[in-house]
């Protein structure tokens, strides 16, 4: 199951033309690549820019700038500087990521064909380009400062990380009261408050991954037998760019970074993967089987497309 805004790849638009040098007027993004084996899991012409001396700092529209930028364009009044590269191939294609805008053309195909291209499909570029700024932004605001009195999230909940250097481990406290806006969950590491990051990182992830081996063998053995499905192995995963994926002979893996969700998103990915052992497609067939185990599985969907975690660097 591949993951969402957790971990978004960066969009691709290809546009081909095998016949002769002259392009296709419209395109769409370029499907996503299908499983290789039997694992399954699962753009207008730019509007005139006014002079810089007489666009207001506060009003200017936002600036595009690849590191490796070589050339810049104007699309739809935003300055878009991308990074080009030249290839073999027969097509142009142009893919959207952190960095920026990359585009890839045949050596024999001109720059200003290829910007023409650019103009063409500029509403898609800059939503991409916009799309993967905001997600800049809050991926940066999700970065963890290593430190006591951190907070993360734990199955669902806020856990808040208490440096102790008198006991050894990591223990986990639940407070019986509190205060309204405090967390209920304390996780006690065996560490000094003189601590470096690295190791309260490394301590809390350790502790977060034993949780999960746990809690995924107990959820997978319940809605295995409500599937009425056998799973061989269970195994866990780090995968940037997936949430599970189950294989024919039964193994299942789950990343382990599903344990910051609550349990009903849990139990979703869990399922997803048991269902495709009945069903190795995502037929209609695949969703009902998975709608049997978790009549309310969109919700958890959804939770798994928006929700931002922790980044752990």
């Amino acid at each position: 199951m591949p993951q969402g805004p957790a971990t978004v790849p960066p969009q691709q638009l290809s546009l081909f033309d095998e016949a002769v040098p002259s392009l296709p007027s419209s395109a769409a993004p370029a499907p996503s690549q299908p499983p290789s084996q039997p694992q399954t899991s699962a753009v207008a012409q730019p509007a005139p820019t006014a002079p810089a001396s007489t666009v207001a700092p506060a009003t200017a529209p936002p600036e595009f700038r690849h590191p490796r930028s070589q050339r810049d364009i104007h699309l739809a009044g935003h300055r878009v500087a991308y990074e080009l590269r030249r290839s073999r191939r027969r097509s142009i294609g142009f893919v959207v990521g952190a960095e920026g805008l990359a585009v890839s053309a045949p050596r024999w195909v001109g720059v200003g064909e290829i910007e023409a291209v650019l103009r063409e499909k500029a509403a898609w570029i800059l939503r991409k380009l916009h799309e993967q700024r905001e997600r800049g932004r809050r991926l940066d605001a999700a970065r963890v400062d290593w430190r006591d009195g951190t907070v993360l999230p734990f199955l669902g909940e806020s856990v808040i990380l208490v440096l102790d250097g008198r006991i050894t481990g990591a223990v986990l406290h639940e407070a019986a009261e509190t205060l309204p806006g405090v967390p209920r969950l304390t996780l006690h590491l065996g560490l000094p408050h003189g601590a470096e990051p690295a190791q309260i990182r490394d301590a809390v992830q350790s502790w977060l991954q034993r949780q999960a081996r746990a809690l995924f063998e107990q959820r997978c053995a319940l809605l295995a037998e409500r599937l009425g499905v056998r799973m061989k192995r269970l195994s866990l995963s780090s995968a940037s760019t997936r949430w599970g994926s189950a294989s024919a002979d039964g193994s299942i893996r789950l990343n382990w970074r599903l344990v910051h969700f609550a349990l009903p998103v849990i139990d979703y990915v869990v399922a997803h993967e048991l269902a495709h052992l009945r069903e190795m497609n995502h037929s209609p067939a695949f969703w009902d089987v998975v709608r049997s185990a978790v009549p309310d599985y969109e919700a958890a969907r959804g939770s798994l497309r928006h929700e931002v975690l922790p980044v752990f660097d």
